[in-house]
């Protein structure tokens, strides 16, 4: 009986993390495909509170590995909160048409 105890203790974290894992998973396809993905600063935001964390936890001395995690988490937070804005020229963000400036 203490062996199926033994078991069940080291078992039991991994079911614990699986389980939701799989469920959010789940969750996340059926959403996405019900409805249009929207854009945000998601990316933007891991990259820049990655170099914001990294220069904090070294200029105070903490762990750097601790310091990129959390601002990259932060920064994660953050932009994905802010909604990019859609441009009426389908998609194309950016400079004019190449097509417009050939001379013919």
């Amino acid at each position: 009986m203490e062996s199926v105890l033994d078991f069940l203790f080291a078992a039991l974290p991994w079911i614990s993390m699986g389980l939701p894992l799989a469920l959010l998973c789940a969750r996340g396809r059926k959403k996405r495909a019900q409805e249009e993905q929207t854009d945000n600063y998601g990316p933007e935001g891991m990259c820049l509170g990655m170099c914001f964390g990294t220069a904090i936890g070294t200029s105070l001395g903490n762990n750097t590995g601790l310091g990129i995690s959390l601002g990259m988490l932060l920064g994660l937070a953050i932009g994905s909160g802010i909604r990019k804005e859609k441009h009426g020229d389908g998609g194309k963000q950016g400079g004019p048409d190449p097509g417009k400036h050939i001379n013919r």
